[in-house]
């Protein structure tokens, strides 16, 4: 049995990678979520790694059981941000002892996946978004674009207004037919509000409206998925398994949006592909920057049988993202005619790139001799 002997992070403000160490000096290696990293690289070494420390490496299943009954009294999103970075190192792990990416250990293969092109941008005109999604679509041959509408968490109040009825014709004439339309509101309406602008979805020939309403109000959502034909998507924010059920049996969207590192970890994250998958439910899991998440939802997205239709691809560069220059060596993220391709080397299939972690704060916890 490989024990896990140190666990060590790799920290900024932004971004926090974990190597996972066993006692034969087997490595493998994972991230905790993105955003006020260098917090939950605290909570991980406090409430993650004690736990983990001479415990088996191979049994992923049963080691977040433990965390999750030893830290009880935690049951938040910090624990499962911290809890991800422990899990991911560990099927980077156990891909690297059988040679095998990850999307085989769960039963898939290496494939390419139609990648829908995700903006993050609210400050951007509706000409200015039409233009640079034209742009993508002829340089990278993307058929699939998702942009913003409200303002996040908005109250029905508009990023500016008519913000709304405008960029929504705007960018869909400007794509025109044999292009997947998507727009995200990010929790800003209400249901009546979000209503109104799925009507106009529908006139315009958008077929995904995502986070309608405030995404911890479900009967709000369930009320917009019930009204509208387009389909209503959500749960990126959402970790509580017990939340998830919830959201599944209520029907509160027609397709389910975990975020592996949110949730904490693929393990977790493929309960709620299965919840889903029994109830019919397609899987497009959020993914909206270009770290360690978008590599294991590739993964995941080739293997699990519900998965939906594309994957969510960051589109925003250095200017927008700048934490994320330089992270991998190489790069696992290129697009070709619309599509990224599952790496196919064993466990994620990327290396992190040596000079981001020498500039990054080290820690590290090891197993009582």
């Amino acid at each position: 049995m490989p024990r896990i002997a140190r666990l060590e992070t790799f920290s900024n403000e932004f971004v926090c990678f974990v190597r996972a160490t066993t006692e034969a000096g087997a490595v493998g290696w994972g991230q905790t979520s993105t955003y006020n990293a260098d917090i939950t690289a605290t909570v991980f070494h406090r409430q993650i790694a004690p736990w983990a420390l001479g415990a088996d490496a191979l049994d992923i299943p049963a080691l977040v059981d433990l965390i999750e009954r030893r830290e009880h009294k935690f049951p938040g999103s910090y624990r499962c941000r911290a809890l991800a970075g422990l899990d991911t190192a560990l099927w980077d792990l156990r891909g690297k002892l059988a040679g095998k990416p990850v999307v085989e250990l769960l039963g898939g293969k290496p494939r390419p996946l139609r990648a829908y092109a995700s903006s993050m941008k609210r400050n951007i005109t509706p000409q200015a978004e039409a233009a640079r999604f034209l742009r993508l679509r002829d340089d990278y041959g993307f058929d699939a674009f998702k942009w913003r509408v409200a303002a996040e968490c908005g109250r029905d109040v508009d990023e500016w207004p008519g913000r709304t009825e405008e960029i929504i014709p705007t960018v869909a004439r400007a794509l025109g037919d044999g292009i997947a339309k998507l727009v995200d509101a990010n929790s800003g309406y209400s249901p009546r509000r979000a209503i109104e602008v799925g009507r106009l979805l529908e006139a315009e020939g958008i077929g995904h409206f995502e986070e309608p309403c405030p995404y911890w109000r479900l009967e709000q959502t369930r009320a917009v998925t019930a009204a509208l034909a387009v389909d209503v998507t959500g749960g990126e924010q959402d970790w509580d398994l017990a939340t998830w059920a919830r959201m599944i049996e209520m029907r509160a969207v027609d397709v389910v949006q975990p975020d592996v590192m949110y949730m904490g970890g693929l393990w977790r994250t493929l309960e709620v592909a299965r919840m889903a998958a029994e109830a019919g439910i397609p899987c497009t899991p959020h993914s909206a920057n270009l770290s360690l998440v978008t590599v294991c939802t590739m993964h995941l997205l080739g293997a699990i049988s519900n998965a939906g239709k594309y994957l969510e691809f960051s589109i925003e560069g250095d200017d927008y993202y700048p934490w994320q220059r330089n992270l991998f060596r190489g790069d696992p993220f290129a697009i070709h005619d619309g599509r990224a391709s599952i790496p196919a080397a064993p466990g994620w299939g990327v290396e992190i790139n040596p000079d981001w972690l020498a500039a990054a704060t080290h820690r590290s916890s090891e197993a009582r001799v």
